[in-house]
């Protein structure tokens, strides 16, 4: 101790390999790939996204497309949204700001005004002002009501627009596993995730004014501009529904009958791209639910499985496809909020999709598109508009449900397309949300209470009705 000293104390104690500071654009890989794994994992995409949506059923483990959820996904839900990638955002946006980056500040708010719009759509009423606020003494935060949330996504999106077409800073390619670098490609995603948001909340508020101003700017215009995650070849890094389906053996994931029997009375050419072939040599798919199974009716073999397409290792995850961007725009067309053709956006939909399974085989598009109940009609536009993106959502579980739910109305209680609840449900309807976390009921009791309060029937179930639907 006599001969100690502290001569260069804090070099020597500093560990190269842990840095406590880095570059903004560093943070973008695992945000992105926190959203996709959580929203294409078998529980979310599949269990509690593409079952209740019709697309998918069970053969087994049926609970969850029974509407019997496991808390503990709904609790890895929130968790990864909120203390991953939401937090990770933030803490994006400030490292951001400290550097001068406006660019990456402003995909830092897109990605924020993405991972609350997931939340909020799942949930209802959520944290969002107080959110992520530890640091500032907030360990307990208010939740903010359903629209006063999509005012906060909508600011952010309207400030990244802005950022993001100044031209100061970058962003480290290599580091951005979505658009290379791109920010052109991210102000693109800003404007035309802005166009979802507004129309989600369609039915609530009168979007027409917002939704011809965002058209005025940048938007997606071309399948390369979807917003998505292209995963790679081996584990870790491949889609989730590879590593479960296919990595790990698990076999009950199959097709829906609704989803089978639809595209089949279209002749629609992508059902052979999402269902693989029964161990009789047909697609059959079978109807949600049901407690005993497997058994003589449905079963590992006689149902077909999701389609070898959707089960790739480098499948991709969307945050926003082209499809349904198209019509999601037709659909505004039609109801005279944007200008341009309702059946020019709804056609480009249907090949969008086309493309995006793969399908390149342009006279069998024609023919389809010429079809019977698939040739836009006016007087069915709508109807016709909210089955064609519900096709074109297949293995898109969470989003596929979101927006069947926003279809549902007092005029039309089971929604583009018409759905029952599953065979021995729990419930007697669809789940039309997520229930709060346990974790919320305990350290954050107060504003649980008053968020439950505030839903539309004041109980924390899956069947009660989120703010924006009718």
């Amino acid at each position: 101790m006599a001969t100690s000293c502290d001569k260069d104390f804090e070099t020597i104690n500093t560990n190269p390999n842990a840095p406590v500071v880095v570059p903004s654009s560093n943070l973008m890989t695992n945000i992105i790939f926190l959203g996709g794994n959580q929203l294409y994992s078998t529980f979310v995409n599949g269990d509690m996204g593409a079952c209740w949506a019709h697309q998918f059923s069970k053969v087994q483990y049926n609970d969850e497309s029974r509407y019997i959820v496991r808390q503990s996904v709904i609790q890895s839900f929130w968790d990864t949204f909120y203390t991953q990638f939401y937090s990770d955002a933030v803490s994006m946006q400030k490292l951001a700001i400290a550097e001068g980056n406006m660019t990456t500040h402003g995909v830092s708010l897109v990605l924020q005004a993405y991972a609350l719009s997931v939340l909020t759509d799942a949930y209802g009423g959520i944290p969002n002002a107080e959110a992520i606020q530890a640091t500032e003494g907030v360990f307990f935060p208010k939740y903010d009501a359903q629209d006063v949330v999509y005012d906060s996504i909508f600011a952010k999106l309207d400030r990244a627009n802005m950022m993001l077409a100044s031209g100061q800073g970058d962003i480290t390619p290599s580091f951005d596993i979505m658009y290379a670098g791109d920010a052109s490609k991210w102000q693109k995603f800003a404007n035309s995730l802005k166009i979802r948001g507004l129309m989600r909340i369609s039915n609530k508020v009168d979007v027409s004014a917002e939704l011809k101003a965002t058209m005025a700017k940048p938007i997606f215009t071309s399948l390369s501009d979807a917003a998505k995650l292209v995963y790679l070849e081996e584990q870790p890094n491949a889609n989730p529904m590879y590593e479960t389906v296919i990595y790990s053996g698990r076999k009950e994931w199959k097709v829906a009958a609704t989803f089978v029997n639809m595209l089949q009375s279209m002749n629609d050419p992508r059902l052979p791209v999402c269902a693989n072939e029964n161990g009789d040599g047909v697609i059959r798919g079978k109807p949600v639910g049901f407690i005993n199974v497997p058994n003589d009716d449905y079963n590992y073999d006689n149902v077909s499985q999701v389609g070898a397409f959707y089960t790739e290792a480098t499948a991709p995850a969307y945050f926003l496809s082209f499809s349904e961007f198209q019509f999601l725009l037709a659909e505004a067309a039609q109801k005279g909020w944007i200008n341009g053709s309702a059946e020019s956006y709804y056609n480009a939909g249907i090949a969008a999709s086309m493309a995006e399974n793969g399908i390149t085989d342009g006279n069998a598009i024609s023919t389809y598109m010429a079809g019977s109940g698939v040739a836009f009609n006016s007087g069915s536009a709508l109807n016709q508009i909210g089955t064609q993106k519900w096709i074109a959502l297949f293995g898109q579980g969470f989003e596929s449900w979101t927006e069947w739910r926003r279809s549902v109305s007092g005029d039309n209680a089971k929604g583009i397309p018409a759905l029952d609840p599953a065979a021995e449900a729990f419930y007697s309807s669809i789940p039309t949300r997520y229930n709060y976390p346990r974790n919320e009921q305990t350290t954050n009791s107060a504003n649980y209470k008053d968020a439950v309060s505030n839903l539309l029937t004041g109980d924390d179930l899956i069947t009660t009705k989120v703010w924006w639907m009718n």
